[in-house]
């Protein structure tokens, strides 16, 4: 089979039914974080413990998604796709049921095991499906799952929470992953190039370790600091593990992961770009909600529903910039979206006791459609450099480079966030013990403590948005330096690709 190969007619009700299930899977992220507190109190669980139903989640994505490579190309799209939808609708019903707290991050973790593979699966059917002059209008509506699944999580958990149970959340998505994978059974046939391979074991065991050490490492951070052992010993043990790991994939011909990839100078710009954008986008999901919740007083479903007109916002703008990028390319638009997201993440940084709630919701609107015209179109222009050989190996790359930077991202700004509140809150401490204006009532030294907590916390989300902003110009910088590619120069395969596809890969039946 040719690598460049797409079918003249893209599947459409096939990929339909792909859609769904991805949709599902990505709302299950973040559904679940504004239940933590309730799940808490229920389990009797501190708060440290309960966030392994998020940690865990993670941890199992982060060492099934570098594996997806193997999985797509070993497997048949169809078998993939009912395999994990299999195991996703297990662990919903099973969360559904838990009786205790343990069985409900097992329930979690086997719902992750599946959740795994849907995105790199999905992205790799609709590489095969269309061609590299229409990706642009497809990665569009892919970009629409991508980023409203998890953007309205919040919003919808909140508005539940308020009127039913956190077992709602689970109750809610089974009807439809059953729904879909009854479908897939019937409906779903096989449209991706398959091979006969077999997976290294070490490679593997190294990936598991490496990304699974980062992940668990960072995401702890935030709680823990980075100067606890087991933050940074997690972090080191996975680094180490890394850098074994893909040394080993380079002396390999045939890789776990395909680090070789990023010999395709495109594809590698898309993912430095990526990589920030990611660390700026969910920052802003975490320290956004914060700043509302805890300075300002708001619930947590007024919250969310701060941050849905971004969602939608990301939703509607997906589609259209699809067709804007199969129309005039990447470059363009990651210089105004990524100028955008610059702005609005600057006026982020000067929040102050008394910002306005449909201010923050315009800001906040405002930078997630900047990052609408980013995103995806940066993605699909690194992809379209890649032989479709090595689709899988980009797809695989992309998502767990996007777990990966997202989790330090996050920690580290929150990390950042809380030093410079310890430092701002000793000063104004200091500031209020040398002006001699201490309350001597208990009920005024409780206000006067809330009030220089309140402050101190806002100078670090300020601070942390700042950082942020930081990592967003130097993507602005080296969205300066994208090129478009045309389906000519993504024709031009390798003699060592073209070899490769001729001898081993076949198309499934």
């Amino acid at each position: 089979m040719d690598s460049q190969q797409t079918h003249p007619k893209p599947p459409y009700a096939m990929i339909a039914i792909l859609f769904v299930g991805a949709f599902v899977a990505l709302l299950n992220n973040t559904l679940l974080n504004v239940a933590l507190p309730t799940i808490m109190q229920e389990f009797d669980v501190q708060a440290s413990v309960v966030q392994w139903l998020t940690t865990g989640y993670m941890l199992v994505n982060g060492i099934l998604i570098p594996a997806s490579a193997f999985f797509v190309q070993k497997y048949t799209n169809r078998k993939l796709f009912i395999t994990a939808m299999s195991l996703f609708t297990l662990g919903t019903l099973l969360a559904i049921l838990a009786p205790s707290f343990g069985i409900l991050v097992a329930a979690r973790m086997i719902q992750a095991s599946g959740s795994a593979m849907m995105m790199p699966l999905l992205m790799n059917v609709m590489l095969a499906a269309f061609p590299v002059e229409r990706r642009g209008t497809a990665m569009g509506i892919f970009g629409l799952v991508m980023i409203t699944a998890p953007a309205i999580g919040p919003t919808l958990s909140g508005w539940v929470l308020e009127h039913s149970t956190w077992r709602t959340l689970f109750e809610i998505i089974l009807p439809f992953s059953i729904l879909t994978l009854t479908l897939a059974i019937f409906k779903l046939r096989n449209i991706t190039p398959n091979r006969d391979m077999k997976i290294d074991i070490l490679s593997l065991i190294l990936s598991s370790i490496g990304f699974g050490g980062i992940l668990y490492g960072f995401s702890t951070a935030g709680d823990k600091g980075f100067d606890a052992p087991i933050v940074y010993g997690t972090i080191i043990v996975g680094a180490i593990a890394l850098v074994i790991f893909i040394l080993r994939q380079l002396r390999l011909d045939d890789p776990m992961l395909e680090f070789r990839i990023y010999k395709h100078p495109m594809f590698a710009l898309s993912s430095a770009i990526s990589i920030l954008l990611s660390i700026a986008m969910f920052s802003a999901m975490i320290l956004t909600p914060l700043y509302v919740q805890t300075i300002r007083g708001i619930s947590p479903f007024h919250s969310g529903l701060l941050m849905l007109p971004g969602a939608i916002a990301m939703g509607l703008m997906s589609p259209i910039t699809g067709k804007l990028f199969d129309k005039y390319g990447a470059r363009g638009m990651a210089i105004i979206g990524l100028t955008i997201t610059v702005v609005t993440t600057y006026f982020l940084s000067t929040l102050d006791m008394s910002s306005s709630y449909y201010y923050i919701m315009m800001i906040y609107t405002i930078r997630m459609f900047g990052i609408s015209l980013v995103m995806m179109p940066v993605m699909t222009n690194g992809l379209n450099q890649l032989p479709m050989a090595a689709n899988p190996h980009g797809t695989a790359m992309n998502n767990t480079l996007q777990q990966i930077s997202g989790a330090i991202g996050s920690a580290l700004l929150i990390t950042i966030m809380n030093k410079r509140m310890e430092t701002k809150g000793a000063e104004l401490a200091a500031d209020a013990a040398q002006s001699g204006n201490t309350p001597t009532t208990p009920e005024g030294l409780a206000a006067m403590e809330q009030e220089l907590i309140s402050k101190a916390m806002l100078e670090g989300i300020n601070y942390a948005f700042f950082v942020a902003m930081i990592f967003a110009v130097i993507a602005l910088i080296l969205s300066f330096f994208i090129k478009r590619v045309t389906a000519e120069t993504t024709h031009k395969l390798t003699e060592e690709d073209q070899e490769r596809d001729t001898e081993t890969i076949t198309t499934p039946k």
